[in-house]
Protein backbone atom coordinates (compact mmCIF):
# COMPACT_ATOMS: atom_id res chain seq x y z
CA UNK A 1 0.00 0.00 0.00
CA UNK A 2 2.78 2.43 0.95
CA UNK A 3 4.75 1.62 -2.23
CA UNK A 4 1.66 2.10 -4.37
CA UNK A 5 1.08 5.47 -2.73
CA UNK A 6 4.65 6.59 -3.52
CA UNK A 7 4.36 5.32 -7.10
CA UNK A 8 1.07 7.15 -7.56
CA UNK A 9 2.56 10.38 -6.21
CA UNK A 10 5.49 10.10 -8.62
CA UNK A 11 3.12 9.59 -11.55
CA UNK A 12 1.09 12.62 -10.47
CA UNK A 13 4.23 14.79 -10.18
CA UNK A 14 5.47 13.60 -13.58
CA UNK A 15 2.14 14.37 -15.27
CA UNK A 16 2.09 17.79 -13.59
CA UNK A 17 5.67 18.49 -14.78
CA UNK A 18 4.74 17.41 -18.32
CA UNK A 19 1.72 19.74 -18.34
CA UNK A 20 3.82 22.69 -17.16
CA UNK A 21 6.45 22.07 -19.85
CA UNK A 22 3.77 21.71 -22.54
CA UNK A 23 2.21 25.01 -21.47
CA UNK A 24 5.65 26.66 -21.50
CA UNK A 25 6.43 25.45 -25.01
CA UNK A 26 3.04 26.61 -26.27
CA UNK A 27 3.58 30.02 -24.69
CA UNK A 28 7.06 30.28 -26.23
CA UNK A 29 5.75 29.39 -29.69
CA UNK A 30 3.06 32.07 -29.37
CA UNK A 31 5.69 34.64 -28.39
CA UNK A 32 7.94 33.63 -31.31
CA UNK A 33 5.04 34.01 -33.73
CA UNK A 34 4.18 37.40 -32.24
CA UNK A 35 7.82 38.59 -32.31
CA UNK A 36 8.41 37.56 -35.90
CA UNK A 37 5.23 39.28 -37.07
CA UNK A 38 6.94 42.62 -36.38
CA UNK A 39 9.98 44.08 -38.20
CA UNK A 40 13.52 43.77 -36.75
CA UNK A 41 14.36 46.50 -34.24
CA UNK A 42 10.72 47.39 -33.59
CA UNK A 43 9.50 47.91 -30.05
CA UNK A 44 6.95 45.13 -30.38
CA UNK A 45 9.50 42.57 -31.52
CA UNK A 46 11.86 43.63 -28.72
CA UNK A 47 9.07 43.30 -26.17
CA UNK A 48 8.25 39.72 -27.23
CA UNK A 49 11.90 38.66 -27.48
CA UNK A 50 12.51 39.94 -23.97
CA UNK A 51 9.61 37.80 -22.72
CA UNK A 52 11.08 34.75 -24.45
CA UNK A 53 14.51 35.37 -22.90
CA UNK A 54 13.01 35.64 -19.41
CA UNK A 55 11.11 32.36 -19.82
CA UNK A 56 14.00 30.46 -21.40
CA UNK A 57 16.90 31.63 -19.21
CA UNK A 58 16.24 29.28 -16.28
CA UNK A 59 15.81 26.31 -18.65
CA UNK A 60 19.20 26.65 -20.34
CA UNK A 61 22.09 24.31 -19.74
CA UNK A 62 24.29 25.53 -16.87
CA UNK A 63 27.85 24.64 -16.01
CA UNK A 64 30.54 26.35 -13.97
CA UNK A 65 33.38 26.94 -16.42
CA UNK A 66 35.44 30.12 -17.04
CA UNK A 67 34.08 30.40 -20.58
CA UNK A 68 30.39 29.71 -19.85
CA UNK A 69 29.31 33.36 -19.92
CA UNK A 70 31.08 33.87 -23.25
CA UNK A 71 29.30 30.86 -24.74
CA UNK A 72 26.00 32.12 -23.32
CA UNK A 73 26.60 35.57 -24.81
CA UNK A 74 27.19 34.00 -28.24
CA UNK A 75 24.00 31.98 -27.78
CA UNK A 76 21.89 35.08 -27.15
CA UNK A 77 23.43 36.78 -30.19
CA UNK A 78 22.56 33.69 -32.24
CA UNK A 79 19.04 33.77 -30.82
CA UNK A 80 18.46 37.41 -31.82
CA UNK A 81 19.83 36.90 -35.31
CA UNK A 82 18.10 33.61 -36.15
CA UNK A 83 14.86 33.36 -34.21
CA UNK A 84 13.01 34.90 -37.16
CA UNK A 85 15.14 35.69 -40.23
CA UNK A 86 18.05 33.24 -40.01
CA UNK A 87 20.82 35.80 -40.54
CA UNK A 88 23.77 33.59 -39.53
CA UNK A 89 22.16 30.13 -39.71
CA UNK A 90 18.86 28.38 -40.27
CA UNK A 91 15.95 30.21 -38.66
CA UNK A 92 14.23 28.60 -35.69
CA UNK A 93 11.79 25.85 -36.72
CA UNK A 94 9.22 24.96 -34.05
CA UNK A 95 8.41 21.67 -35.79
CA UNK A 96 11.91 20.39 -34.95
CA UNK A 97 11.79 21.20 -31.24
CA UNK A 98 11.22 23.90 -28.64
CA UNK A 99 13.16 27.15 -28.33
CA UNK A 100 14.78 25.69 -25.21
CA UNK A 101 16.01 22.61 -27.09
CA UNK A 102 17.22 24.76 -30.00
CA UNK A 103 19.22 27.13 -27.79
CA UNK A 104 20.60 24.38 -25.56
CA UNK A 105 21.91 22.55 -28.61
CA UNK A 106 23.70 25.71 -29.80
CA UNK A 107 24.97 26.57 -26.29
CA UNK A 108 26.48 23.10 -25.79
CA UNK A 109 28.19 23.32 -29.18
CA UNK A 110 29.78 26.66 -28.25
CA UNK A 111 30.89 25.26 -24.89
CA UNK A 112 32.46 22.33 -26.70
CA UNK A 113 34.28 24.76 -29.03
CA UNK A 114 35.64 26.72 -26.06
CA UNK A 115 36.67 23.48 -24.34
CA UNK A 116 38.53 22.22 -27.42
CA UNK A 117 40.13 25.63 -27.97
CA UNK A 118 41.31 25.77 -24.35
CA UNK A 119 42.86 22.30 -24.57
CA UNK A 120 44.51 23.24 -27.87
CA UNK A 121 45.93 26.45 -26.43
CA UNK A 122 47.38 24.61 -23.47
CA UNK A 123 49.01 22.04 -25.74
CA UNK A 124 50.46 24.73 -28.03
CA UNK A 125 51.85 26.68 -25.08
CA UNK A 126 53.37 23.51 -23.65
CA UNK A 127 54.97 22.43 -26.94
CA UNK A 128 56.28 25.91 -27.80
CA UNK A 129 58.29 26.39 -24.59
CA UNK A 130 61.96 25.49 -24.33
CA UNK A 131 63.68 23.89 -21.37
CA UNK A 132 63.86 27.24 -19.54
CA UNK A 133 60.20 27.99 -20.27
CA UNK A 134 60.85 30.62 -22.96
CA UNK A 135 58.32 30.93 -25.75
CA UNK A 136 59.87 29.62 -28.97
CA UNK A 137 56.89 30.26 -31.22
CA UNK A 138 56.60 33.94 -32.34
CA UNK A 139 53.22 33.24 -33.96
CA UNK A 140 51.72 31.57 -30.93
CA UNK A 141 47.92 31.31 -31.04
CA UNK A 142 47.46 33.65 -34.02
CA UNK A 143 43.99 33.02 -35.44
CA UNK A 144 42.27 34.33 -38.57
CA UNK A 145 39.48 36.75 -37.60
CA UNK A 146 36.01 35.35 -38.35
CA UNK A 147 33.32 37.20 -40.23
CA UNK A 148 31.85 39.68 -37.72
CA UNK A 149 28.02 39.96 -37.63
CA UNK A 150 26.37 43.38 -37.67
CA UNK A 151 25.60 43.19 -33.95
CA UNK A 152 29.27 42.70 -33.08
CA UNK A 153 30.25 45.59 -35.35
CA UNK A 154 27.73 47.80 -33.55
CA UNK A 155 29.00 46.68 -30.15
CA UNK A 156 32.61 47.33 -31.14
CA UNK A 157 31.79 50.84 -32.40
CA UNK A 158 29.80 51.62 -29.22
CA UNK A 159 32.66 50.51 -26.98
CA UNK A 160 35.47 52.14 -28.98
CA UNK A 161 33.72 55.52 -29.22
CA UNK A 162 32.70 55.70 -25.55
CA UNK A 163 33.22 59.14 -24.02
CA UNK A 164 36.25 59.66 -21.78
CA UNK A 165 34.06 60.08 -18.70
CA UNK A 166 31.68 57.22 -19.56
CA UNK A 167 31.31 54.30 -17.16
CA UNK A 168 32.79 51.97 -19.79
CA UNK A 169 36.10 53.82 -19.42
CA UNK A 170 35.92 54.59 -15.70
CA UNK A 171 34.66 51.26 -14.30
CA UNK A 172 37.65 49.04 -13.62
CA UNK A 173 38.93 46.17 -11.50
CA UNK A 174 39.96 47.38 -8.05
CA UNK A 175 43.68 48.10 -8.01
CA UNK A 176 43.92 47.77 -11.80
CA UNK A 177 42.71 51.01 -13.43
CA UNK A 178 44.01 49.78 -16.78
CA UNK A 179 41.49 46.89 -16.82
CA UNK A 180 38.28 48.77 -17.59
CA UNK A 181 34.98 47.56 -18.99
CA UNK A 182 35.96 49.11 -22.31
CA UNK A 183 39.26 47.23 -22.46
CA UNK A 184 37.83 43.90 -21.35
CA UNK A 185 34.79 43.96 -23.65
CA UNK A 186 36.95 44.80 -26.67
CA UNK A 187 39.42 42.04 -25.84
CA UNK A 188 36.62 39.48 -25.44
CA UNK A 189 34.86 40.27 -28.71
CA UNK A 190 35.50 37.67 -31.45
CA UNK A 191 38.21 36.67 -32.12
CA UNK A 192 38.39 36.82 -28.33
CA UNK A 193 41.59 36.90 -26.30
CA UNK A 194 41.71 33.95 -23.89
CA UNK A 195 41.27 34.51 -20.16
CA UNK A 196 44.67 32.89 -19.64
CA UNK A 197 46.37 35.43 -21.91
CA UNK A 198 44.57 38.36 -20.26
CA UNK A 199 45.45 37.02 -16.82
CA UNK A 200 49.14 36.92 -17.69
CA UNK A 201 49.07 40.31 -19.42
CA UNK A 202 47.37 42.23 -16.60
CA UNK A 203 48.63 40.07 -13.72
CA UNK A 204 45.06 39.45 -12.57
CA UNK A 205 43.62 36.02 -11.80
CA UNK A 206 41.25 34.43 -14.30
CA UNK A 207 38.51 34.21 -11.67
CA UNK A 208 38.77 37.95 -10.92
CA UNK A 209 38.66 38.85 -14.62
CA UNK A 210 35.71 36.55 -15.27
CA UNK A 211 33.81 37.78 -12.21
CA UNK A 212 34.33 41.43 -13.16
CA UNK A 213 33.21 40.68 -16.72
CA UNK A 214 30.02 39.00 -15.50
CA UNK A 215 29.16 41.64 -12.89
CA UNK A 216 30.17 44.83 -14.70
CA UNK A 217 30.58 44.19 -18.44
CA UNK A 218 27.73 41.85 -19.33
CA UNK A 219 24.98 44.04 -17.75
CA UNK A 220 26.22 46.97 -19.86
CA UNK A 221 26.27 44.80 -22.97
CA UNK A 222 22.71 43.66 -22.30
CA UNK A 223 21.56 47.23 -21.74
CA UNK A 224 23.13 48.26 -25.05
CA UNK A 225 21.48 45.29 -26.81
CA UNK A 226 18.09 46.26 -25.38
CA UNK A 227 18.49 49.92 -26.36
CA UNK A 228 19.32 48.92 -29.95
CA UNK A 229 16.46 46.45 -30.23
CA UNK A 230 18.61 43.32 -30.35
CA UNK A 231 17.20 41.96 -27.08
Amino acid sequence: MFENSIFGERQYQQRRSDRIMTQLYEQLNQLVTAACSHPPGSAQRQKNLTKIIRLVTKKLWLEHTPYYQDALQQTWIYFCQNICEGKTGNPYDSSRGSVVTWLNFYLKKRLQDFRINTIGQNKRVSSSKGQNGENLDPLNSVAAPPEVPTLLEDVREWVETAAVDSDLRTTHIKGHPEVTCQVLILRRLPPETSWKTLSEEFNVSISTLSSFYQRQCLPRLRKFGESEGYL
